[in-house]
């Protein structure tokens, strides 16, 4: 294919992957796609040590990275936190609901360090960020991804130096605009269907407005999309590549448990909703019990980002040593109505090419028949 996004990163295929997974990472930019390695959660060793194999197992295929360096911050934010900053409130209700309903607490003893593990892979600051983007440039990464707020622009000019392109993540036209004084060389315009923080405009809406407002800068389209005719209606509406995250949550490459792919495979698209529980700004999560627990009357409201990241750590904790399954929860798009069963990357890539096709075909017979 031929989009300014295969032009640019020299890939067959305008299909990015976001994913946490470096298995994933790798699938897809051997399958002629590029994958993009999610960053937020990594400390810089273990991003090392994924970047590491990615590159050993990429076959010299250009693969990227994903950081959050948010554009506004809670004080208590501009450096790491601590268990000793969970707020008491949140905190407090959290722990009394989980025992209330049968959730086993955490081994004496070994809770606190566990909860001070989890912790301390949040990485929400301008530091992290800036850790994680050092140890990547270690690699021959060929694009850097910010999400939460535009970049600063000196970051921006000091990797376009090294030849790294780095791209943006939006959910309005205004956003698109701050990242465009950054001097970004791409958007990524995410609709309200996608998994994860996202704004509050539909991506049918959205990414015409911002391919228009962005011109001539390239717009990559995000949000719901893990089918062929997504895909075209994407490249239609003037974006020139997709962006794609929860399609490959369910994939055998995924390194979701499998309680957890077994629960994407149950829901339905309207079980992907947006809630603040995860991490105190709007994101968009499979419901569960887990869930709900903030939708309760007598429930607090949720901390800010990212202090709700840190009180949700403990019960995610809970929940996977009890595999409670009905409590799991992960961000995931509304295309989760469609993940039925667990394919290979390659294979959700192949068939989302296939669709692709044959939906191009269908309209080219469409403009056949009017002729």
């Amino acid at each position: 294919m031929r989009t300014k996004m295969c032009e640019m990163f020299g890939i067959d295929l305008p299909i990015f992957a976001f994913s946490h997974c470096r298995d994933v990472v790798a699938a897809v930019s051997k399958a002629g796609g590029l994958g993009v390695l999610g960053c937020a959660y990594y400390t810089p060793e273990r991003l090392r040590e994924e970047l590491q194999w990615i590159d050993r197992h990429v076959d010299g295929k250009p693969y990227g990275v994903d950081v959050l360096l948010p554009a506004k911050y809670e004080k208590i934010a501009k450096r790491s936190i601590t268990a000793a900053d969970l707020p008491p409130e949140q905190t407090d209700y959290l722990r009394a609901y989980l025992d209330a309903h049968g959730i086993p607490p955490l081994p004496p003893g070994a809770a606190e360090e566990l909860i001070k593990d989890e912790i301390e892979k949040i990485n929400f600051t301008r530091e992290q960020a800036e850790r994680l983007i050092e140890t990547a440039l270690e690699f021959p990464i060929k694009l850097v991804v910010n999400a939460l707020g535009a970049p600063p622009r000196e970051m921006v000019e000091s990797l376009q130096a090294r030849g790294i392109r780095v791209g943006g993540m939006v959910g309005s036209v205004e956003h698109a605009s701050k990242h465009v004084q950054a001097g970004v060389d791409l958007i990524i315009a995410q609709g309200m269907e996608a998994g994860g923080h996202t704004g509050d405009v539909t991506s049918m809406i959205l990414w015409p407005q911002v391919v228009d407002a962005v011109a001539p800068i390239p717009v990559l389209a995000a949000g719901g999309i893990g089918r062929g005719r997504q895909m075209a209606a994407a490249l239609a509406l003037g974006a020139e590549g997709i962006w794609c995250g929860s399609i490959w949550l369910g994939t055998t490459e995924s390194d979701l448990t499998a309680d957890m792919k077994a629960q994407l495979f149950k829901a339905k698209t309207r079980d992907a909703y947006q809630s603040f529980a995860r991490t105190g700004k709007q994101c968009r999560i499979l419901k569960s019990k887990l869930t709900e627990a903030w939708d309760q009357p007598d429930a607090p409201s949720t901390a800010p980002l990212p202090l709700q990241t840190a009180v949700m750590a403990e019960s995610r904790l809970r929940i996977e040593r009890a595999r409670a399954v009905d409590w799991l929860t992960c961000p995931v798009g509304q295309i989760v109505g469609e993940m039925n069963e667990s394919q290979s990357t390659r294979q959700v890539v192949y068939t989302m090419l296939d669709e692709f096709v044959d939906t191009m075909q269908r309209m080219d017979a469409l403009m056949t028949e009017a002729d």
